[in-house]
């Protein structure tokens, strides 16, 4: 089995897969354009407000685990994944697992149609996708396969937290986790009051906010920077 990865790295993890395998002309990532992607509202689960301290951090730390790698040379320092070596998977596999790993548990037919706008996946490809991926422990199915909508999930959750997912797969819960803070998960309840229904959902409005504060100074810091390079003589 894979060893376990965090809230974070699987995010930041994502991130660079989905970058790579989905930009025109795919390019290193610098730290701020990580951390844009990472708290971006579209396609993650769960939302995040992370700072670029935490990210870096989380960067060395996949480096030594040889899943990322650093570009130097440039302006800025850049990142790149390196899954395919480190996990021995095709570009359809990797696309398979990005879209879990920025959005977690969901349907197979879920994951393959997200993941298509990475890596072109058909449906008979999927499945041969899926039991490769099974075999090689990085998926893992969270109710019987034959089941209709059958959840699955990545395989870099903890024991712990693989199986309080699987208890909760078919009871109608939310899979997924709100963070709207940090990297860390939120624990999730067996049976949710409205109360904390709408606790729940003011904090995913809050993060929302937050990333779209952290997303216009991004472009603020851009434009500064664009206007500075164009008044050079």
């Amino acid at each position: 089995m894979p060893e376990p990865l965090s809230v974070l790295e699987r995010r930041v993890l994502g991130v660079l897969v989905e970058k790579a395998l989905a930009s025109a002309a795919p390019e290193p990532l610098s730290l701020n354009a990580i951390v844009i992607g990472c708290n971006q509202k579209s396609n993650r689960d769960p939302l995040m407000s992370l700072e670029e301290p935490e990210v870096d951090t989380c960067l060395e730390k996949l480096q030594r685990k040889g899943c990322v790698f650093r570009v130097t040379g440039g302006r800025v320092e850049r990142w790149r994944h390196n899954l395919y070596e480190n996990w021995k998977v095709t570009k359809p596999e990797l696309a398979f697992l990005g879209e879990l790993l920025l959005r977690g548990p969901q349907s197979a037919a879920e994951a393959r149609s997200r993941a298509s706008r990475m890596e072109p996946i058909d449906n008979d490809s999927a499945t041969g996708v899926i039991r490769h991926l099974v075999e090689l422990g990085f998926v893992c199915w969270l109710m019987p396969e034959d089941r209709r909508g059958a959840t699955l999930t990545h395989g870099f959750h903890s024991p712990e937290e693989l199986a309080r997912i699987k208890s909760l797969a078919g009871t109608g819960h939310r899979l997924g986790e709100i963070a709207p803070a940090s990297a860390s998960p939120v624990p999730i309840p067996l049976s949710t009051p409205p109360l904390d229904n709408r606790l729940d959902q003011a904090l995913a409005e809050i993060a929302i906010l937050k990333n779209e504060v952290r997303e216009l100074r991004a472009m603020v810091v851009n434009l500064q920077e664009a206007l500075g390079m164009s008044a050079k003589p």
